[in-house]
């Protein structure tokens, strides 16, 4: 099977190239490109950026000096160990995973890519992809670092200045 290949293109044009693994997470993986083909990741920013752990989008844009949540999704099975999908792709740097809340089948939009080993996820969450070559995982690695700042309404690890995505792209 052909492994689907993605790129996130930044406000800035740095590119994180993504592979995706549809024998692993089909469901993840059909959800995500069918939200990239949509155009819906189109403007979004990071909304949740912990160095050393993790960079996270796909809920919520800024217009102006607003943060608006993007529009709901339809939530997915969670593919993952504790919830009956075997899944051993683990959490390590540049792998993306699905994010959710306590609800094991709550994953809609939001992803996250990890920028550091998590090993608490592995099998709690639907990991889907990685990215695919250095220069991707430097970028990851580098939004990771950002400063953050809390701007209420749970939002505590908001990246400042604002990190959007221009677009989403199927590249194969």
């Amino acid at each position: 099977m052909e492994k689907p290949i993605v790129k996130i293109v930044l406000e800035n044009n740095k590119e994180i190239n993504i592979e995706l693994y549809p024998d692993i997470a089909p469901i993840s993986v059909e959800n995500f490109l069918k939200l990239v083909d949509d155009k819906y990741y189109d403007g979004v920013c990071f909304h949740r950026v912990i160095e050393g752990f993790m960079i996270q989008t796909g809920g919520y844009f800024v217009k102006g000096n607003q943060i608006d949540v993007t529009k709901r999704t339809p939530s997915i099975k969670g593919e993952f160990n504790s919830n009956g999908v075997r899944n051993d792709l683990k959490h390590i740097p540049g792998v993306i995973s699905m994010a959710r809340t306590s609800d094991k089948n709550s994953a809609s939009s939001q992803f996250f890519i990890c920028s550091s080993k998590c090993p608490h996820l592995d099998g709690e969450y639907a990991a889907f992809g990685k990215t695919v070559d250095d220069a991707s995982l430097k970028v990851v690695m580098e939004v990771s670092e950002s400063p953050t700042v809390n701007v209420g309404g749970g939002l505590t690890d908001f990246p400042y200045p604002v990190i959007n995505i221009k677009t989403i792209e199927r590249v194969k």
